[in-house]
């Protein structure tokens, strides 16, 4: 590579249930880099966790054929002898006497497009952290966090941050107790409830149950999914707001808030509403904002009410909640925050944090003017300064405790 700008590797796909969702928002984000700024390196993770880099992977249109896309891409593989700093890749080797010398690729900052599995849940940015490399969006724990709705529910609770009454359980402790679950679980939370799967999203897995026998196959469906598993209580008049925010754990910013519309006004908002709307749906709503434009795809292709039609006071409760959250968490980049309200009583409950959201939540940044290139600078800029602080502590000591001193010292002890 001989460009002088940073090289920014653009991470996406992953071996998840929302692999074609996160492909959606890496391209989006790819295209949002200013050329000026940033070389962008596409690093795709194929379905069954192969690495794959070249130029048309920044095409939209070459996914209509994945076998093609993959056949002429360039595989790599991570060369943890190349150097500390920088994520470094190398084309796999091939086969022939005339292959020819392996391509390198050297990425200076990762901008993590994952949704889901190993890319979100904090897996990838450990790999990040094992390298000393840059990267996008919160760290190990509060990624770990964010995925994990039973401990972020227990977390926010704990700090007094109102959530829904819910029970969670595993694989293990359900198989062959069923229906002593199923009473535990109507004796506590009563009809209707909603089951998901503790540790997906994009409504994939996601069930509203009225009665024990749609409680009962909820469950199971949601088992294939994920062996943790959380039922809630479900709030009747239902209405959902979400709110993005833009920082670190020292300093956040809060977007203006969304109403997702569903397309059935007693059901949960599904896979479908949120990514599958066509047919010249998908539009956003807004009041004295600026619409998406032709980025108004993925996540961005929702139904919604920007800014969400909220009394002053409850917008700015919601809000500073948002963040508060945010930084409990100890997230870092861009995150949506997504609360339940009560259309009788007005009361809100905290759902969850989406610590890499769909599209990034662009959308919300626009109207408050944060386009979405500038969106992306900011959330590099906070990986390199949150990069710069780690690097300024004390990370090891100069002392070598397996010197022949200290060994006999050790041995000492021992005996």
């Amino acid at each position: 590579m001989s460009s002088s700008l940073p090289n920014v590797g653009v991470a996406f796909g992953g071996v998840a249930p929302e692999h074609e969702v996160s492909v959606i928002s890496g391209l989006q984000v790819a295209a949002a880099l200013d050329r000026s700024r940033y070389h962008p390196v596409p690093l795709y993770v194929a379905k069954d966790g192969t690495w794959y880099t070249g130029a048309h992977l920044l095409d939209p249109a070459a996914y209509k054929d994945l076998d093609r896309l993959r056949a002429e891409a360039i595989p790599v593989v991570l060369d943890p002898a190349a150097g500390h700093g920088t994520l470094d890749l190398v084309e796999r080797r091939r086969r022939g006497l005339f292959a020819g010398a392996l391509r390198r690729f050297r990425i200076d900052v990762v901008f993590l497009s994952f949704h889901g599995g190993e890319g979100e849940n904090g897996g990838v940015q450990g790999l990040c952290e094992t390298f000393n490399v840059p990267y996008t969006g919160s760290g190990v724990f509060g990624s770990a966090l964010g995925m994990d709705k039973v401990l972020s529910k227990m977390l926010c609770r704990d700090q007094g941050i109102p959530t829904v009454d819910f029970a969670w359980f595993r694989e293990a402790q359900w198989l062959g107790r069923e229906e002593a679950w199923l009473d535990r679980i109507e004796d506590k939370l009563g009809y209707p409830v909603v089951i998901k799967p503790a540790r997906l999203g994009s409504s994939i897995g996601i069930a509203k149950a009225a009665d024990r026998n749609e409680l009962d196959a909820a469950i199971e469906e949601a088992l294939r999914y994920d062996e943790k598993i959380v039922v809630e209580r479900a709030v009747r008049a239902l209405r959902e707001v979400n709110c993005s925010v833009l920082g670190d754990p020292s300093a956040a910013q809060a977007s203006v808030l969304e109403e997702p519309l569903r397309t059935d006004t007693d059901e949960l908002l599904s896979f479908q509403d949120k990514y599958m709307r066509g047919g010249g749906r998908g539009k956003v709503q807004t009041r004295n904002a600026k619409q998406g434009g032709d980025r108004a795809q993925g996540m961005a292709s929702l139904d919604r009410v920007i800014p969400a039609p909220l009394s002053e006071v409850r917008t700015a409760e919601i809000r500073q909640r948002a963040v508060e959250i945010f930084q409990l968490f100890e997230c870092a980049g861009v995150a949506r925050l997504d609360f339940l309200l009560d259309g009788e009583t007005d009361a809100y409950y905290f759902n969850e944090i989406n610590t890499i959201p769909g599209s990034f939540s662009f959308y919300l940044w626009e109207p408050t003017g944060v386009p979405f290139d500038q969106l992306a600078h900011r959330m590099i800029e906070i990986a390199y300064h949150l990069h710069r602080r780690k690097n300024s502590r004390v990370r090891s000591f100069d002392v070598n405790l397996l010197s022949e001193k200290s060994l006999s010292g050790i041995k000492g002890a021992k005996a």
